[in-house]
């Protein structure tokens, strides 16, 4: 498989998969290179005539990162440059958000919809600096974690610990927080040199998480012991937009870069198994499917997205 979709004058940061729909996904996108404009959430499907626009919903600031509901097939949540948070629920006729958060100062770079017991929580990580946390029934944030000293570009949930999230920031430290706690990280490492614009979690092992960064690498973390990276991946010739573990290879990672490429690496080895070279600008936006093992989605300024099964590890499971 390997299908595209242009989005017309809308440049791509980010992508998901429908946690309810294998042949469904999200991106956020943004006129300008998010510099300046508005930006559209565009829903598609993938069907057997290929890539086909579902829902494209417009909002007046650039979109940079989308996640959908884990407990309603139809919302999404995207963060916008203006500082902004937008509810969407495709199923509405009105093009327009049925909620919207206004907290941060800055560009909100981050959403992320809880995976674990209470699925009604969702995380922002914005460009002010502060991480903030939502319960989606309630008004306004329940609680603004601080601590990093410069940007927050990721913020996501642990899939295997309720409350618990990780954080990646311009500060160059990956941290680990408890929801119960805002005004302390758990844990903080000073995990690059430079700043680090992606970080996940091993679907695999509690204790693992990757980073990726500006220094064109990815480091491997065992939370126990973090004064040391487990393993190093270097291959990538520019900055590492975003890194994510497999869901269904233990090893397994995909990321994206602004070189133009996508590359999966078994962390196991220290050189990536496959690059893919279909895009002409940065790639900012990737994801596994997580009903179809091996297929993965993509997006790039280039205003492509594209949805592929590379050949070093389609159909391959743990």
């Amino acid at each position: 498989m390997n299908l595209s979709f242009r989005t017309e004058a809308r440049h791509g940061y980010a992508v998901e998969y429908s946690p309810f729909f294998p042949q469904r996904l999200a991106t956020a996108t943004s006129q300008h290179f998010g510099i300046a404009g508005c930006g559209t959430l565009i829903v598609l499907d993938i069907t057997p005539k290929g890539l086909v626009l579902a829902r494209a919903l417009d909002w007046n600031d650039g979109l940079f990162d989308v996640t959908w509901s884990e407990n309603n097939e139809n919302i999404l949540v995207t963060g916008s440059g203006d500082g902004s948070i937008q509810v969407w629920d495709i199923a509405q006729p009105k093009p327009a958000p049925i909620q919207v958060y206004k907290e941060h100062s800055k560009e909100v770079y981050s959403v992320d919809w809880s995976v674990t017991r209470n699925t009604n929580l969702l995380l922002s990580g914005s460009w002010d600096g502060q991480i903030k946390l939502w319960d989606i029934h309630q008004p306004k944030s329940l609680n603004t974690f601080q601590g990093h000293e410069h940007l927050v570009y990721s913020a996501i949930w642990s899939p295997h610990i309720t409350g618990c999230f990780a954080s990646a920031s311009g500060d160059r430290t990956l941290r680990v927080w408890d929801v119960k706690k805002p005004y302390m990280a758990q844990v903080t490492i000073p995990a690059h040199d430079s700043e680090i614009l992606t970080c996940d979690w091993s679907k695999y092992d509690q204790h693992l998480m990757i980073t990726g960064a500006v220094d064109c690498s990815i480091r491997g973390w065992d939370l126990r012991q973090p004064k040391q990276h487990v393993f190093e991946l270097k291959g990538h010739q520019y900055a590492v937009r975003r890194a994510k573990c497999s869901p269904f290879v233990a090893s397994q990672i995909a990321s994206c870069s602004y070189d133009f490429t996508v590359r999966l690496w078994d962390f196991k080895q220290p050189h990536p198994i496959e690059t893919i070279e279909h895009h002409t600008e940065f790639i900012c936006g990737l994801d596994w499917n997580l009903h179809i093992p091996g297929q993965i989605a993509d997006c790039s300024w280039d205003e492509q997205v594209r949805v592929y099964s590379p050949q070093s590890i389609a159909n391959t499971r743990t």
